[in-house]
């Protein structure tokens, strides 16, 4: 097994310089990933020196024989992320990509609505096959981050599209909060997902992660979650908040298919997001709306919440309804305001209302709520 430059290596210079702290299960997992590192050098799958009738399975030779990649789950704040940068940053695979599932299965989704708009004379074809050669071609080894399946359109052909990826040499790494048997747990006519579950444990090697510190809670613990007054202070607060939940990843736009239309969140990297006030409260959002994002997303910075008073009052109303559902949810929240909680209403519409949201802003910033809110992701993990 090669060393080279692998995670291995990298690894133990962060623990020399101090910047990572011991922990027995992340070296395990570690040495798992330098073994991937050194499998995977220089790899190339076999179908890509193939012909068309191979590609899209129509040839009768054996499926490709990749190595089998590597599954690696555990509760939040664990370090997962870090561990996949030291994997993905040094693996030499022309071809890579590190992605969230989220936003490959978007993706996968638009490349079969092209397919079938290009192909609608055939009415028996089918586009899952086609799909797969093009994502196969794009991607050699494919690390995803935070692995969850939510969407039932993603349930509905994860299974025939990773079935034929990996019949093509596609590689998977990935981690998760959930254990392949746990994914997609209690959704929509899920006996059509089981198949994808047998899928993964056979082609992935599953590790758990054991449970140890939450290193991430020990910074959350130290972050502010409420910066007043709003300005360039209060963005650079958030900035740097979205960077180190983020693990230094910048994000982007995303948008949230939601009964027939999109939610445009303007900038989301794995389960945290950021808004702003007017993205939430100044656009036809309900109930509905806030309780998917809060179903998308752990973590939610919200920046420059006004004053608001009688004029705005279909905004304050949002925001409250908004503020309920987080807090009903345990998204761990971080907002930048023109007043403290107490000062944020001045009208006479909503008074009894708008205290229990002061009540919940002021909650939401206490150690215990946090914690309490990092607890409730590794449940439901």
């Amino acid at each position: 097994m090669s060393a080279k430059d692998g995670p291995l290596i990298r690894y133990e210079a962060l623990l020399a310089s101090g910047e990572v702290n011991p922990d027995p299960a992340q070296r395990h997992a570690v040495e798992m990933l330098q073994e991937m590192h050194a499998h995977l050098d220089g790899y190339r799958p076999a179908s890509t020196k193939t012909g068309w009738a191979e590609r899209f399975g129509f040839s009768k030779r054996s499926a490709v024989e990749a190595p089998r990649g590597l599954y690696i789950h555990g509760a939040v704040g664990r370090g997962k992320s870090m561990l996949m940068d030291l994997f993905f940053d040094c693996v030499a695979v022309e071809r890579k990509r590190r992605v969230h599932f989220h936003e490959f299965m978007q993706e996968a989704h638009e490349l079969i609505h092209e397919w079938r708009q290009s192909n609608k004379v055939s009415k028996t074809a089918e586009p899952i096959r086609p799909t797969a050669a093009k994502l196969a071609d794009r991607n050699w080894l494919l690390c995803f981050d935070e692995f969850e399946v939510r969407d039932i359109a993603d349930a509905m052909i994860v299974s025939r599209l990773f079935h034929a990826m990996f019949e093509l040499g596609v590689v998977v790494v990935a981690t998760s909060n959930r254990h392949p048997n746990d994914l997609y747990k209690d959704g929509l006519q899920r006996d059509l997902f089981l198949p994808f579950i047998a899928i993964l444990q056979k082609r992935l090697e599953v590790l758990h992660l054991a449970d140890g510190r939450d290193y991430r809670l020990d910074r959350l613990k130290g972050m502010s979650v409420y910066h007043t007054p709003t300005g360039v202070e209060a963005d650079r607060a958030l900035d740097e908040a979205f960077e180190d939940l983020t693990d230094g990843r910048p994000g982007k736009p995303e948008r949230l298919a939601f009964r027939g239309r999109e939610i445009l969140v303007p900038r989301a990297e794995g389960a945290v997001a950021r808004f702003g006030f007017a993205d939430l409260c100044e656009s036809p959002l309900g109930p509905g709306d806030f309780l998917e994002i809060a179903k998308r997303y752990r973590s939610i910075l919200i920046s420059d919440v006004p004053v608001m008073n009688s004029e705005r009052r279909d905004s304050a109303r949002r925001f409250m309804t908004m503020i309920d559902t987080f807090y009903d949810n345990h998204i761990h929240l971080m907002l930048s305001a023109d007043a403290p909680p107490q000062g944020l209403y001045s009208g006479d519409d909503w008074g009894f209302e708008f205290d229990r949201t002061i009540s919940r802003l002021m909650e939401i910033q206490s150690a215990d709520y946090i914690e309490s809110a990092r607890s409730e992701v590794t449940e439901a993990a």
